[in-house]
Order: structure tokens, then C-alpha cells, then sequence
């Protein structure tokens, strides 16, 4: 019976969640502007869902101090509560209101793995691109630069360097956007080598264009699909590198509140049968979830096959 139960609740919150994607299909279909619109109906039902899961994330980390019930470092009772009207999600091992660390943990753990890739995509894509137009020299040496870096084990590299740096936030973002901009920077000059080789690109060199309007003008436009796909599948690795980092206690530091710490500081409820630990990972793995369903959808438009 039990194992009834659990296949039940999981096909139910399967077809739920594929509901909440065809729902959310159809009111964007019918709210966004024609374009748009077109796009988000033909997408599928995972990319839908994905999309869905994004919003939610956003909002909950733009408008975390009106959705939650306490502050985010208030102390609002004892140890390790049960879940209860109050505190809907029990308290944590210093009795603060665990709701309300999970919903501000959106804002710092999402909010700082975006501009962590926001910073790698554009060095990387940029070096990349300017590597490849460029040329001679400078394409040897950033490419030797970047096996280097590249070589070394990515989780060793950033404990060695926040070890020497500091856990500030602004170290950790450093740190990690000059590790994963080295990845950024081999797809930007690998897409960008099969188009600087083309005639245009030549004709537009014989027109007197200057470098900078090469790059965006020319190539940028024509190598912006894998670009924006490894956009997002470095925002994955850079948001689970960042929970992982905190769940070593080298990440995000306390008081403030990230989902890798929460697992971390809550792991002693598992050994009582208590879920609430797995909470925040579950929140690591849907976000994670979600954005390679929209990934996987943007990359399907991309090459322009129909099934």
C-alpha cells in the first residue's frame, strides 16, 4: 500500500505539473505581444513548465521581504520546530523560521549565481571573439592561458583560490567567473572560428570596418544561438557550484541565507525522518531542472528542425 500511495501522489504531481505548464502556456500565449506569443505556443509542454519555474524563482527573489512571514535572520523560536501554522516549514538549528530562509535563499543563491555568469559569459565571450579576429598572438596566448586554467580540477581551483581570497561575496563571484569564463571563452572562439573564415567577413574587413563593429555587427549576430545556450548551462553549473561551495562552508556565509548552507545546517533532521533538509536541494534541483528544459527548447529553435 505504501508504495501505492507514493506512486499515486508522484504520477498526480507529474500530471499537476504539466497542468500548471499547459496553464501557463496558454495565458502567455494570450497576454505577450503577437511574436511572442507565436513562440511561447509552440513550445513544449517541459519548456512551459520550465519557463513557469523560472518566473516563480524570480519573483519569489524580487519580492522575498513581502512573501516572507519573518526576517531573514530573526530568531523566532526554539530549535528544530515541527511545521505548523506558524512556521509552515518547522524552524532550523538556531530557530529561525526556515519559509523564510527558503524564500530569501532564492534571492542570494540565484541572484548571485546570475551575475556570476553574467560576468564569465561576457569575458569569455568577449576574449573569445577578439582571440579568434584577431589573431596571431594574442589567440595563443589567451588559448594557452585558458588550458591552464582549464587543466586544474574546477571544485580544488575554487577552494585553493577563496581559501587565499577570502568567502566575501565579491570574491566568490571573482573567483568563479574567472574559472568558468575559460569555458565561456572556448565556445566563443570555437563558433566564432567557422565565421571569420566566411567571405562577408572578409568584404567586411575590404569595407574598413573596425574591429569592434566586426565582432558585434558581424559575427556576434551569427553565433548568438550557442551562446545564449551555454548562457544558461553555465548558469547551471555556476548555481550548483555556489550551493556546493556553501554546503563546504566556503560559499555564502552566514547569516544570510543559501540553499547549499541550509542542507548543511539542517542535515540532522534527516537522521529523524524529517524531509525539511531536503527542501533546498529540492529547490537546487528544479531550478536546475527548469532551465535546461527552456535550454534544450531555445537550442531545438535554433537548428531549426520542425520535430
Amino acid at each position: 500500500m505504501t508504495v501505492l500511495t507514493f506512486l499515486f501522489w508522484g504520477a498526480a504531481t507529474v500530471i499537476g505539473m504539466l497542468g500548471a505548464g499547459w496553464l501557463f502556456r496558454a495565458l502567455a500565449g494570450a497576454i505577450l505581444p503577437g511574436p511572442m506569443a507565436r513562440g511561447i505556443r509552440s513550445a513544449p509542454l517541459t519548456a512551459s513548465l520550465g519557463l513557469l519555474v523560472i518566473v516563480i524563482y524570480v519573483l519569489a527573489a524580487v519580492f522575498a521581504p513581502m512573501i516572507a512571514p519573518f526576517a531573514e535572520r530573526e530568531i523566532v523560536g526554539d530549535q528544530f520546530l515541527p511545521w505548523d501554522a506558524v512556521h509552515l516549514l518547522g524552524t532550523d538549528s538556531l530557530g529561525r523560521d526556515m519559509f523564510t530562509r527558503l524564500i530569501f535563499g532564492a534571492r542570494n543563491t540565484v541572484g548571485i549565481a546570475f551575475a556570476t555568469t553574467l560576468l564569465a559569459f561576457s569575458a569569455g565571450s568577449i576574449l573569445g571573439l577578439l582571440a579568434v579576429t584577431i589573431g596571431g598572438w594574442l589567440d595563443q596566448a589567451l588559448s594557452w592561458l585558458v588550458d591552464i586554467l582549464m587543466s586544474i580540477p574546477s571544485l580544488i581551483f575554487f577552494l585553493l583560490l577563496l581559501t587565499i581570497f577570502g568567502t566575501s561575496i565579491a570574491t566568490l563571484i571573482l573567483v568563479i567567473a574567472t574559472v568558468d569564463a575559460t569555458r565561456v571563452f572556448r565556445l566563443a572562439r570555437s563558433v566564432g572560428a567557422n565565421i571569420v573564415v566566411l567571405d562577408y567577413i572578409e568584404a567586411a574587413r575590404l569595407r574598413g570596418e573596425g574591429l569592434w563593429r566586426l565582432i558585434t555587427r558581424e559575427i556576434l549576430p551569427n553565433v548568438m544561438a550557442p551562446l545564449v545556450a551555454e548562457f544558461g548551462l553555465r548558469f547551471c553549473f555556476v548555481f550548483l557550484a555556489i550551493s556546493a561551495l556553501s554546503f563546504l562552508g566556503v560559499g555564502i556565509q552566514p547569516p544570510l541565507a543559501d540553499w547549499g548552507a541550509m542542507v548543511r545546517e539542517n542535515a540532522a533532521l534527516i537522521t529523524f525522518g524529517d524531509i525539511t533538509p531536503l527542501l533546498p536541494a529540492g529547490a537546487i534541483a528544479m531550478l536546475t531542472l527548469a532551465v535546461n528544459f527552456v535550454v534544450d527548447w531555445m537550442l531545438h529553435r535554433a537548428s531549426g528542425l520542425k520535430e
